[in-house]
Formats: C-alpha cells, sequence, structure tokens
C-alpha cells in the first residue's frame, strides 16, 4: 500500500474504531449523566488539545511540514484547550460554565473542519511523513474530538442548551422510579 493511501485508510479507520467505542462504551454513559457532568467530560478530553502545539516543534514533524497546515491546526487545538479549560474551572459559574461549554465545542469543531480543509489544500494527504510522529493525532485523535464534539452539541440541544437536572435530582428520580431497595 502506498503511503499516500496509507493515510486515508488510517483517517477512514479511526474514525470507525471511534465509532464503534463511543456507541459501545461511551455514548451510554453520556447519556445517563446530568449535562454539567457529561459536558465536563467532554471539556476534559478537549482540555488536551494543548498538545496540537506539536505539530510546530523541528523535529518532531517532519522539515516540509506545510506552515499553512501547521500553525492553524497548533494555534486553533491550543485555542481549543485553553477554552475547555475555563470551562471546568468554572463550572459553579453556572452561566460562564455553558458559555465555554458552546465556546470551545464550536471553536473545536471550526478548527477541525479548516485543518482538513488546510491539509487538503496544502497537500498534507500527499506526503504523511512530514507529520512524523504527530500522525497519531489526525488518525487517531482527531475522529474522537469531532465525535465528542458531536455528541456534545447534541446533548447541548437535548437539554435546552444549559438546563440541567442536577445529580441530586437525577438520583433521587432514580430511587423514586427504581424503588429503594429494587435494582434498576
Amino acid at each position: 500500500m502506498s503511503p499516500q493511501l496509507i493515510f486515508p485508510v488510517n483517517l477512514l479507520l479511526g474514525y470507525v474504531a471511534w465509532l464503534l467505542c463511543l456507541g459501545t462504551y461511551i455514548w451510554p454513559k453520556l447519556k445517563a449523566m446530568d449535562s454539567v457532568s457529561a459536558q465536563r467530560a467532554i471539556a476534559t478530553l478537549h482540555s488536551f488539545r494543548f498538545f496540537g502545539l506539536i505539530f510546530l516543534v523541528p523535529g518532531f514533524v517532519g522539515p516540509h511540514l506545510p506552515a499553512g497546515f501547521a500553525v492553524p491546526a497548533a494555534y486553533g487545538d491550543f485555542a481549543t484547550a485553553l477554552l475547555a479549560i475555563l470551562a471546568l474551572l468554572l463550572v459553579r459559574v453556572r452561566l460562564l460554565f455553558w458559555v465555554f461549554v458552546i465556546a470551545f465545542n464550536t471553536l473545536g469543531t471550526i478548527d477541525l473542519l479548516l485543518n482538513y480543509r488546510h491539509a487538503i489544500m496544502t497537500g498534507v494527504g500527499a506526503m504523511p511523513g512530514e507529520l512524523g510522529a504527530a500522525f497519531v493525532i489526525p488518525v487517531i485523535i482527531v475522529p474522537a474530538l469531532m465525535l465528542t464534539h458531536i455528541a456534545a452539541y447534541y446533548l447541548l440541544i437535548r437539554s435546552g442548551f444549559g438546563t440541567y437536572r442536577s445529580a441530586k435530582e437525577s438520583s433521587d428520580s432514580l430511587a423514586v422510579s427504581c424503588g429503594l431497595n429494587q435494582p434498576c
């Protein structure tokens, strides 16, 4: 298989693998959580996007990785990480928490879509070796990030963009519907 074919195959299989993982293990847990807890879990994952700055480190990526891809990808990830971290830090100030949840998901999604566009326009797919060790980011990490953004939007819409039941209300309603001494 040619190196130019390996990259899109890996990218596609990254999405397939993450869809299977999300559907089997992650999605059922996110749906069962109250809105704040689910968004906090997603924000925690995205708080690690500072790692995208690695696209700017010579030696970690090839010397010919196009700056038209690397620079926006690095700083878009960094900005998304900072917004996710702010959401996590401000969880007790609910209005600001929801503002930062919407902000990091919006910026993060736009960033990933623009990264795909920049990768196509600058020919990154034709020279995947220039990604160096960062090859793992677009083929394994990006699919998880994109799918969790989609999940976050779904959960935001389902919850009415920030209306939520507290964990206590959720557990109280569970205890009533299941019976205190009966398994659910």
